[in-house]
């Protein structure tokens, strides 16, 4: 039976595989005390991490947005993809690519990075994967009134470990009888789900908020736009309730919103919500 895999550059030169819940980081990791780290959430069909270079470009961005080290390019991840999928003999599921500052010197401590002229740490890199099917399931959801993305925070343009805000705003939702949130930005305009970037249609016209709201630019969001499903438009409160339907999308699928807090909407049936996302998965 497949079961869950993953990798980690440590303790071994060529690093360790085994369950997810049998490796571990030092307990000095940055990633781990401090969220100081990036991550890459990919969709594996057939045996191969879909949209691989655009998610690992992303992940170089970031990097270099928050002047963490390089991460690791094509020519290292792939070897490791292709070894889990061997090991785990899961063919579809859901790879993490994860980048950590790491660990400093024995002994330091707190926030600071090292100074000019000093050598940072290496990097910590380590990958897993997970059975999981792309959901289209329609959805109810909800206005985070307890979580906002900052408009003029770096970290809203990375996809980083720090993702407390997402959970409580999630948590919020679970607590009011919602499947997920809405965030709305520091700015006061609609933003994104708390794992998902939003489709807003309006006049029979796909919009999503600009990057300026805070939204972290997701590969998905970015196909649409590329291709001319969707276009930018700063989205207000008031738009979700004249919103002739909603999408929620990630790489692990395209979900309708089938209720925004009180108001029903018309949802895509799944069928269309996977067409779509498979239209933007293609070549």
């Amino acid at each position: 039976m497949a079961a869950p895999i993953a990798w980690i550059d440590v303790p071994d030169p060529e690093g360790s595989w085994g369950p997810p819940g049998s490796l571990a980081l030092p307990l000095s990791d940055r990633g781990l005390l401090l969220a100081d780290g990036l991550f890459e959430t990919l969709l594996v069909e057939a045996g191969r991490a879909l949209l691989l270079e655009q998610h690992l470009e992303r992940w170089r961005a970031s990097a270099n947005l928050l002047a963490l080290p390089e991460p690791p390019g094509a020519a290292t991840v792939i070897p490791r993809i292709e070894e889990a999928v061997r090991r785990s003999g899961i063919t579809r599921g859901a790879l993490r690519l994860n980048l950590s500052r790491g660990t400093p010197d024995a002994g330091a401590r707190g926030i600071d990075l090292p100074a000019a002229g000093e050598s940072p740490p290496p990097a910590r890199f380590w990958l897993q994967l997970t059975p999981c099917h792309p959901g289209f399931e329609p959805l109810a959801v909800m206005i985070s009134r307890l979580e906002r993305r900052n408009a003029d925070s770096l970290l809203s343009r990375c996809k980083t470990f720090a993702y407390g805000g997402s959970i409580q705003a999630r948590r919020e939702a679970r607590a009011r009888g919602a499947d997920d949130a809405l965030l709305l930005s520091t700015t006061g305009e609609v933003c994104c789900g708390t794992t998902a970037s939003l489709l807003l249609q309006r006049d029979g016209r796909w919009l999503t908020p600009p990057l300026s709201s805070g939204c972290l630019p997701g590969v998905m969001r970015g196909r649409a736009l590329a291709r001319g499903l969707a276009s930018e438009a700063r989205l207000e409160p008031a738009d979700l309730e004249e919103a002739e339907g909603l999408l929620l999308i990630n790489s692990l699928g395209c979900r309708p919103v089938r209720r925004c807090e009180t108001r029903d909407l018309p949802p895509l049936p799944p069928a269309e919500a996977e067409r779509l996302w498979r239209s933007l998965l293609a070549d």
